[in-house]
């Protein structure tokens, strides 16, 4: 069985789980909530990158990418900063849906399953 690894942790979760060759994020959202959906979506997308880079991977690597957005209207938004980031060929599988958030300032949040 292997072994398992918890990244900044703390008594409800953890932001990254290492187990084996698989990378799970926890849902990320972003650190300047006052940000339009395009600001907060580049945090987050910044915010991952960093995670997957500790973890011992990248955006190359991603499976799988959940994202809710508080807003469907705000999709083509969120898309223009996702379209810009993620590398052409390497595209994850991905969802999308609109979602009541944790706080009500939270336009988006993503969460990604990455290989290593």
């Amino acid at each position: 069985m292997s072994d398992i690894t918890r990244l900044h942790t703390n008594k409800r979760m953890s932001q990254s789980v290492i187990h084996g060759d698989t990378v799970y994020l926890a849902g990320q959202v972003a650190a300047d909530n006052s940000a339009d959906v395009a600001g907060q979506t580049k945090q987050i997308l910044q915010q991952i990158d960093a995670l997957l880079a500790e973890s011992g991977s990248d955006k190359t690597k991603i499976l799988m990418a959940t994202i809710w957005l508080s807003d469907i209207g705000t999709f083509d938004q969120m898309n223009g900063e996702w379209d810009a980031w993620v590398p052409e060929g390497d595209t994850p599988a991905r969802a999308c849906v609109e979602s009541k958030l944790a706080n009500a300032a939270y336009k988006v949040e993503i969460r990604v399953v990455a290989g290593r």
